[in-house]
């Protein structure tokens, strides 16, 4: 059975929800595509110096990044040569290991990240007309398809609330307890800065 098969699509609400999201999927394609278009660079690329600019040194080794993209290292390692030949980034070496470095944007490269950051405002400006309820109901759908995906091992890396180490729950109540809140669905992140894995 496949979902690209129109007569399975169409006779399973499933297989078109999976259509779906291939669909959308496309769109983030084509929209990083056309930004990596204008700089020179490839969509991964971007990425790279996107992910560099929001997150934590300890987070921008090769090592790390092949995990976060779901890359092997030799093509992370091509990606980060080049952008360090255009001089978007630069490489700090580890002082207890000389093999070892982390990666810092440049000035140049922090212009680059401000100029192609923006790729995804046609999506943001569609979803912020979405009536609040729906945009909750999507919000817990798609933060619940990123856990099982998860656990499923086809996202490698995660740094949602249900897999750090301050999530709890008590009598059915989400809590953090790093910033000692209670958690409502829109609280929940996908992406935080404060985790820490179990």
């Amino acid at each position: 059975m496949s979902i690209f098969n129109l007569n399975e699509q169409n006779s399973n609400l499933d297989n078109k929800i999976v259509a779906g999201l291939e669909r959308l999927s496309q769109v983030f394609r084509i929209l990083l595509w056309e930004k990596a278009k204008q700089q020179g660079l490839s969509p991964i690329q971007i990425q790279i110096l996107i992910f560099i600019r929001y997150h934590k040194a300890e987070r921008t080794t090769v090592s790390y990044l092949a995990k976060e993209f779901n890359l092997t290292k030799p093509t992370i390692s091509d990606a980060v040569k080049i952008l360090e030949q255009k001089q978007l980034i630069r490489k700090y070496t580890d002082n207890s290991d000389s093999r070892s470095y982390t990666i810092q944007l440049t000035e140049t490269g922090e212009k680059v990240v401000f100029e192609t950051e923006n790729f995804t405002d046609p999506l943001q400006e569609m979803v912020q007309k979405t009536m609040e309820d729906d945009k909750l109901i999507l919000w817990e759908n798609i933060s619940s398809l990123i856990v099982l995906l998860n656990k499923a091992e086809i996202i490698s890396v995660q740094r949602t609330c249900y897999n750090c180490k301050y999530f709890s729950v008590s009598k059915g109540i989400k809590y953090c307890d790093l910033l000692s809140i209670r958690l409502h669905s829109e609280d929940i992140r996908i992406d935080c800065g404060e985790f820490e894995m179990i």
